[in-house]
C-alpha cells in the first residue's frame, strides 16, 4: 500500500500542469483530497530516543515549523517539480529568498557583481547591506558581457541579476552570464519573478540558484506574502540550510498551503495574463500619447533575439514612457477607474505603479536617469480582467492626462 505521508514522486514524464496539481501532495492518515493545512509551530515524539534521532539528523521526521513543516514541504516539492531543481527552500517573503541566497553564501571579503537593473529592495540588499558585512559588490549594465567580464575580481563569488529587470523589463543573456561566472568558480543567482517558472526555467540555462517572489504569480491573487529559493543539494545542503534554520525567514504553514492552491492554477493565469498582455502592448505601441513602450514579447524590444532565445513569452508587465511631466503622468494615473495604483504585480487584478516615486524612489535621480526610469515611466501588470476593458479604460485615462 502506498505511503500517502511521504510526497507524491513526481513522473518526469508528467506535464507541467500535472506537476502543479499533483506534485509533491502528501496526506494524513485521513486521506483528505485537499492538501492539509498543518498550524503547529512544533511536534511530538514518542520517546527521549526519537527526539534524540531527529535533532541528529537521524530521523527524518519533523522538528520544528522554524526548521520545516509538512505543508511548507509540499510547497517546496511541488517547486522542485515545476523548476526541475534538486532542492529547495521556502521563505516568509521574497526578499527574504533574495536576502538568504545571497547572504549564505557569502562572507566578509567576498565580492559580488550584480546587474544594475534591480528591484528597489534587491538593489539596498547589493549596494548597501552587503557592504556593511565586509562584502564587496560591483553594479554593472547586465545587458554588456563585457561589463561583467570587466568587474571580475580575484574575490568574486557571485552573480546576481534579474532578468527581465524591474521596472524596465531589461534582459540579461542568462547562458551567456553563466559561462563568464562558470569560467571563474562563481555561482549565479537569479531572480527569475518576472518570467515566472512557466516562462522561464534559469536551471536549465545554466544558473545555480533561482529565486522568486511568490507574493507575485504564483499566488497570484494578492492573498498573502512568501518566496522561495531553488537548486541543487549541494547548494541547500552546505549553505542554505544551516542559515535560514538559524536565522528564521520561514513561510507560515497557511501561506505556504495559499501558494500551493496558486500554484494548482499558474499555468492557466500566465496563459491569459501573456495573451493580454502581448494585446494591450500592441495598444499602448499605437498611441500618440506614449514615446516608448517596452515589452519582452514584442519584437521591437531591446533585447527580442536574446527574449525569443530564453523565454517562452514575455509575461505580464509592460513598461512605458507617457509623453509629458510627472503631473501628467499623476493624471493618467488618478484618472484609471479599472487599473488601481499599486505597487504589486503578478495579481489577476491589474495594477499600475510609477517606479520613480515608488518602487524605486530611493536611488537618486543620477541611478535612476541611468536606468531609464524617468518621471514619465509606467509599469503596468496585466491581470486577467477583458482586455477590451484595459484598453478602453487606458484611452480615457490618456484623454483626461492630456487635457
Amino acid at each position: 500500500m502506498t505511503d500517502l505521508s511521504k510526497p507524491r514522486l513526481v513522473d518526469e514524464q508528467w506535464g507541467e500542469a500535472t506537476k502543479l496539481v499533483q506534485g509533491g501532495t502528501i496526506r494524513s492518515p485521513f486521506g483528505e483530497t485537499s492538501e492539509a493545512l498543518f498550524l503547529t509551530s512544533g511536534y511530538v515524539y514518542n520517546t527521549a530516543e526519537e527526539a534524540e534521532a531527529r535533532f541528529k539528523g537521524e530521523d527524518e521526521g519533523y522538528i520544528y515549523s522554524r526548521f520545516s513543516n509538512p505543508t511548507v514541504s509540499m510547497f517546496e516539492e511541488r517547486m522542485k517539480a515545476l523548476e526541475g531543481a534538486e532542492a529547495a527552500r521556502a521563505t516568509g517573503t521574497g526578499m527574504a529568498a533574495v536576502t538568504a541566497s545571497l547572504l549564505c553564501q557569502l562572507n566578509a571579503g567576498d565580492h559580488v557583481i550584480s546587474s544594475r537593473a534591480l528591484f528597489g529592495s534587491c538593489r539596498y540588499v547589493v549596494e548597501t547591506l552587503a557592504p556593511r558585512f565586509g562584502i564587496e559588490s560591483t553594479l554593472v549594465d547586465g545587458r554588456d558581457l563585457d561589463a561583467w567580464q570587466e568587474a571580475i575580481r580575484p574575490n568574486t563569488k557571485v552573480f546576481f541579476f534579474e532578468s527581465p529587470a524591474n521596472p524596465t523589463t531589461e534582459v540579461v543573456d542568462i547562458q551567456a552570464v553563466c559561462e563568464i561566472a562558470h569560467s571563474i568558480g562563481a555561482r549565479v543567482v537569479i531572480d527569475n519573478v518576472f518570467a515566472t517558472p512557466i516562462l522561464q526555467k534559469p536551471l536549465q540555462l545554466g544558473a545555480d540558484v533561482v529565486v522568486y517572489s511568490a507574493t507575485k504569480h504564483i499566488d497570484g491573487q494578492g492573498r498573502c506574502l512568501g518566496g522561495i529559493v531553488l537548486s541543487n543539494e549541494e547548494f541547500v545542503s552546505e549553505f542554505l540550510h544551516d542559515f535560514m534554520r538559524q536565522t528564521g525567514p520561514s513561510i507560515s504553514p497557511f501561506n505556504a498551503w495559499v501558494m500551493l492552491k496558486g500554484l494548482e492554477t499558474l499555468a492557466l493565469r500566465v496563459d491569459r495574463h501573456v495573451r493580454s498582455a502581448e494585446l494591450l502592448a500592441n495598444f499602448l505601441s499605437n498611441r500618440k500619447e506614449i514615446s516608448t513602450v517596452l515589452y519582452p514579447g514584442s519584437e521591437d524590444h531591446p533585447q527580442a533575439d536574446i527574449c525569443r532565445k530564453q523565454m517562452k513569452a514575455g509575461g505580464n508587465v509592460i513598461a512605458f514612457d507617457l509623453k509629458g511631466d510627472k503631473a501628467t503622468v499623476f493624471k493618467f494615473l488618478n484618472a484609471l477607474k479599472i487599473i488601481r495604483i499599486s505597487n504589486n504585480l503578478g495579481d489577476t487584478k491589474s495594477l499600475v505603479t510609477h517606479p520613480a516615486t515608488t518602487t524605486h524612489q530611493r536611488l537618486t535621480p543620477e541611478a535612476r536617469a541611468e536606468l531609464g526610469i524617468s518621471d514619465s515611466l509606467v509599469r503596468v501588470s496585466v491581470g486577467l480582467e477583458d482586455v477590451t476593458d484595459l484598453t478602453v479604460d487606458i484611452d480615457q485615462a490618456l484623454t483626461v492626462a492630456q487635457q
